[in-house]
């Protein structure tokens, strides 16, 4: 290895070891959510199913604070924590759906919310969310896009025509743990696809002339997207 190597080798590993810092530092100082929604996301983490990241609930709270809505839509349930944490953070009006594909997932979901005592406020919807979205009624006010991420894109589409004027979508993990980053030639074979799509989703919500965009480096990244047309 070279001089000039060792240096850049030695850099990535600082500013590895600095962003992991940050997020753990961030999530210190985020807000403890109600004890069954933490119980939930341990319980999650613990069986590997994907929720959102420590780091980025504060970030998904100051937008609902901000927002005020009154409608959500949540593509991609789980066990339902980024679920209830919408829930405890909007008025008792506020109404959600969710969908998500898996019925095992599901179920365990539709137990949690009954026991957090909001399941009237959460409509739970089992099945793909690109068949759900075009039977779906009304507006909303805030989406969180949180599901397959090859199929962002598509998602994207499907539900801008449901968003209020200045409608927000928020998309999760969008940085791909740093992937986006990388040459298409470092990638995986099996996760090229993935990628691939990823990039184009960040440069076609970046480059649309009804919203306005910003990719925001927290947790795994989040895209915070605003209709600006009626």
């Amino acid at each position: 290895m070279t001089h000039l190597q060792y240096i850049r080798v030695f850099k990535m590993s600082d500013l590895d070891l600095l962003n992991e810092r940050l997020s753990l530092y961030i999530s210190s100082l985020t807000s403890d959510n109600s004890e069954l929604t933490e119980a939930l996301g341990r319980e999650a983490r613990g069986r590997g199913v994907p929720v959102i990241r420590r780091e980025s609930e504060g970030f998904l709270k100051m937008l609902l604070k901000l927002k005020n809505p009154s409608r959500i839509l949540e593509i991609g349930t789980a066990y339902g924590y980024s679920t209830l944490i919408m829930a405890e953070n909007t008025i008792s009006d506020c109404r959600i759906t969710t969908i998500e594909i898996g019925e095992q997932d599901a179920a365990k979901a539709k137990e949690a919310f009954e026991r957090a005592g909001v399941g009237d406020r959460i409509e739970l919807i089992v099945g793909d969310a690109a068949d759900v979205i075009p039977e779906l009624t009304g507006r909303y006010d805030f989406v969180f896009l949180d599901a397959s991420k090859g199929q962002y894109m598509k998602f994207f589409n499907a539900v801008r025509g449901l968003l209020t004027p200045g409608g927000v979508i928020l998309s999760d993990n969008v940085l791909q743990g740093g992937d986006v980053l990388k040459s298409h030639f470092i990638i995986e074979q099996r996760n090229r696809t993935v990628y691939r799509r990823m990039r184009d989703f960040l440069f076609a919500i970046t480059h649309d002339e009804e919203f306005v965009t910003s990719i925001v480096p927290v947790g795994d990244g989040m895209a915070v997207s605003v209709l600006t047309t009626s």
